[in-house]
């Protein structure tokens, strides 16, 4: 069965940085281009970052563009998101998935996320 497994949120001052990893079984991890997802209370779910399976290439939200930097380790089935510079709009529950055409592909899927909260 697939299983997303999201880590490494939790409370930090505005400023502050945070490493945020994904743990992924149950795809073909290294064939996907992965992403990142957010979702604050009362919002939609957002794009952050995405990066293709080589690694290659990366694509990120403008709102967090020169802050986080996304990357990937294929042989561990881990997707990480290093997030520098936090600021309080960045808090919100944090995803991964794939990402196929632009979208998360496995809708069914969606693991816990796990909270950053950034405090001004």
């Amino acid at each position: 069965q697939v299983q997303l497994v999201e880590s490494g949120g939790g409370l930090v001052q505005a400023g502050g940085s945070l490493r945020l990893s994904c743990a992924a079984s149950g795809i073909r991890f290294s064939s996907y281009t992965m992403g990142w997802f957010r979702q604050a209370p009362g919002k939609e779910r957002e794009f952050v970052a995405r990066i293709s399976w080589s690694g290659l290439t990366t694509n990120y939200a403008d709102s967090v563009k020169g802050r986080f930097t996304i990357s990937r380790d294929n042989a561990k089935n881990t997707l990480y998101l290093q997030m520098n510079s936090l600021k309080p709009e960045d808090t919100a529950v944090y995803y991964c998935n794939q990402v196929v055409n632009g979208a998360p592909a496995l809708n069914d899927y969606w693991g816990q996320g796990t909270q950053v909260t950034v405090s001004s």
